[in-house]
């Protein structure tokens, strides 16, 4: 069958197995023909699926729904070996990759359920690509900033109520019905877990669902040669089919939201508050100022500790967070959880074989506090989450006494 004429006689649409077929769909973009194959992330049919279309139609390019970082993870994942913990902790992104982690989790306990490998339709689409000599496109955004502009549109409540969504999803050992797990083969993985949070926060849907659409429609119809088949999951599949006839700067798409001059000055301002009536409370009644201050130490540090605790965190560390969150909380560039972090990861650095055990791990909760890699995570994060408590808590207390002794 010629490569350029799909459908030039009946002979030739009679010998194509995967005209009609009903997670197939074709569309002509004047002499490009797109052939877009809807998967699902966990089924072995998907997988064969991508096999057999990519042999058959011998494509010029194979676009698949992966960005650089997860194919990295999934072409390259003996690099796990060489992480360092302790980058991950000063450039600030453990709570990112906790995240990461914890909907990998997810998407390789379903995998687990059909007896497949998560992603294994992508890897299956990169392999056939390399097969029959086809350019292979990486047609998704980036998942940063997917996860960036999602952070931007639900403010600090939301923040909060995402990451306890995320963690309570993806960190529950019971087991997954038959009912569920056919939902669940044709959503958007990211989309499947956060669906029941998106209902809360309908804003959410822009940059999870519309943006990936366009994002992947343009990436796709910009793919070089005349025929393109592209592997995405089948929840992708209707709003491609609309985006792809329009025009999307991409550019655009990959814009980090604004950085909104608002938080820098609350964190700034708050402790600045909260020093402020501090020292006025002392100069008018120094018994009450120590009162103060020793609510706030109580309060900021205790939170920090219990979190660093549930965390399963070294002793030291806990300690680390006690002492470190009643200054980091006043300072807004520093946190309590990266000192508590740093003292975990001195006397329990992880090793190879940790790095090694991270996929198996962190499908159940035992995993996940058990493994020193996340174990790390968790200090930081929790104790994070303790200190922010204890700055409200403290600084209203703070208040309260400022307010008695006027």
């Amino acid at each position: 069958m010629s490569k350029e004429n799909l459908s030039g006689n009946i002979d030739d649409i009679q010998e194509n197995p995967f005209l009609n077929h009903e997670n197939i769909t074709r569309l002509q973009l004047g002499d490009k023909e797109i052939i877009l194959i809807g998967t699902a992330h966990v089924s072995k049919q998907s997988a064969q699926l991508v096999k057999e279309v990519i042999e058959w139609e011998k494509p010029d390019t194979v676009c698949i729904e992966l960005d650089e970082q997860r194919y990295k993870s999934i072409t390259e994942g003996e690099k796990w070996k060489d992480t360092d913990i302790f980058k991950i902790i000063k450039e600030k992104k453990a709570t990112l990759l906790l995240i990461n982690l914890a909907l990998s989790s997810f998407q390789k306990r379903l995998a687990k359920e059909f007896g497949t490998n998560a992603g294994q339709e992508m890897i299956q689409g990169i392999e056939s690509a390399q097969e029959v000599g086809a350019e292979l496109v990486l047609a998704d955004r980036n998942i940063q900033i997917t996860f960036s502009r999602i952070w931007y549109n639900v403010g600090f409540w939301g923040k909060a109520k995402l990451l306890t969504e995320i963690m309570l999803s993806i960190l529950d050992d019971e087991e997954i019905t038959e009912e569920e797990l056919e939902k669940l083969k044709n959503q958007d993985m990211l989309n499947g877990i956060l669906h029941d949070f998106r209902e809360k926060y309908p804003q959410l849907k822009t940059p999870l669902i519309d943006e990936r659409d366009q994002y992947l429609a343009q990436k796709i119809k910009d793919a070089p040669g005349n025929k393109v088949v592209a592997v995405l999951g089948a929840a992708h599949i209707p709003g491609i089919t609309q985006e792809i006839h329009r025009e999307h700067d991409l550019n655009k798409l990959n814009e980090l939201p604004p950085k909104s001059i608002v938080p820098k000055i609350l964190g700034w301002a708050i402790p600045l508050l909260i020093v402020a009536l501090v020292v006025f409370t002392f100069n008018a009644n120094p018994e009450a100022g120590i009162q103060q201050t020793m609510s706030w130490v109580l309060w900021t540090g205790s939170l920090a500790a219990l979190g660093t605790s549930l965390a399963f965190a070294h002793p030291l560390a806990i300690v680390t967070a006690f002492f470190a969150a009643p200054f980091a909380a006043l300072h807004p560039l520093i946190a309590a959880g990266w000192f508590a972090g740093f003292v975990q990861a001195y006397f329990r650095r992880p090793n190879v074989r940790d790095f090694e055990n991270l996929s198996e791990d962190i499908l159940s909760i035992k995993g996940f506090w058990n493994n020193k890699v996340t174990r790390i995570l968790l200090t930081v994060v929790f104790a994070n989450i303790g200190s922010s408590m204890g700055t409200f808590i403290g600084g209203a207390d703070i208040a309260r006494l400022f307010f008695q002794n006027l």
